[in-house]
């Protein structure tokens, strides 16, 4: 069993599901809302555990009712909290969701106590590896891949600048098809793996500017893609350290992501291990 610690974000979502999406500037009604547990660091770090993993969170929330049940599937689960703590009058990190019928979403976050975390949250850190997003401070993720020694992933969204050093020193870089357009050639900086997804599209493996491997996820009954991505960063991450060859760990990883989407909310809905390999195996 592989250790993983995750720095990154917890917020609550509050999710809207809506006939359809609204354009910019236009009020949508009729909507049914829904509160879950979410934030991109919280969803891998479930993620991971859910997969097979030991994982411990390090990751900050506010001293209010949402931070209870922004953690209930996190403590549920099993993960390891003691690095996750409560920050004095700030407030627990929000997302604002709407969510379509065919799964697609639009997210709004205010990330209230994730902004607290510091460098100093980052040090010391002891895992196989470790998995860092871009919903905390950029100098944290920073220092962490300056300061970590094990397999270090980081998930670029949402999308921001930053520091060569975090791309040069990532054995694997995770993206989605807007976030690779939105970095462009400086994904060129990475010296490890650049996974790229593209929703139901096939999702590829680079190394160096080439193709390792590719694989597309299996057809399911898409209902909330919330999640989605922060469990394919989480498998592949997963099996990559359990030495499993790039092209099986690909297909684990889009096989997780796809089965991500069949429920509502983001933890809710991310699988477990027994539930990815049926999938695969075809029972």
């Amino acid at each position: 069993m592989p250790t993983i610690a995750v720095i990154g974000s917890v917020n609550l979502d509050i999710v809207a599901k809506v006939a359809r999406l609204p354009k910019p500037g236009e009020t949508v009604t009729g909507a049914e809302l829904a509160k879950y547990p979410g934030g991109k660091g919280a969803n891998q770090a479930l993620a991971a555990k859910r997969l097979g993993s030991d994982v411990s969170l390090i990751a900050r929330v506010g001293d209010d009712a949402a931070a209870d049940e922004a953690l209930a599937l996190l403590r549920e689960g099993g993960v390891d909290l003691e690095q996750c703590r409560a920050v004095e009058g700030v407030a627990t990190g929000t997302a604002l969701i709407a969510v379509s019928p065919s799964g697609e979403n639009h997210i709004v976050v205010a990330p209230g106590a994730n902004r607290m975390l510091t460098e100093n949250d980052a040090g010391a850190v002891e895992a196989d590896a470790l998995i860092c997003q871009l919903e905390v401070p950029v100098p944290v993720i920073v220092h962490a891949a300056k300061s970590f020694d094990g397999f270090f992933c980081v998930n670029l969204a949402p999308a921001a600048e930053i520091d060569v050093t975090v791309l040069q020193r990532a054995d694997l870089v995770v993206v989605n098809e807007t976030e690779s357009e939105w970095y462009g050639a400086s994904l060129e900086a990475c010296d490890g793996y650049v996974a790229t997804t593209r929703g139901k599209g096939v999702a590829t493996l680079e190394r160096n500017g080439e193709l390792v491997t590719e694989a597309s996820p299996p057809t399911v009954d898409a209902v909330d893609t919330t999640g989605a991505g922060d469990t394919f960063t989480a498998a592949l991450t997963v099996a990559l350290v359990e030495g499993q060859p790039p092209d099986e760990a690909l297909q684990f990883a889009c096989t997780a992501g796809a089965l991500a989407a069949t429920a509502m909310g983001a933890q809710p809905s991310l699988p477990s291990r027994r539930a990815v390999e049926e999938l695969e195996s075809g029972e």
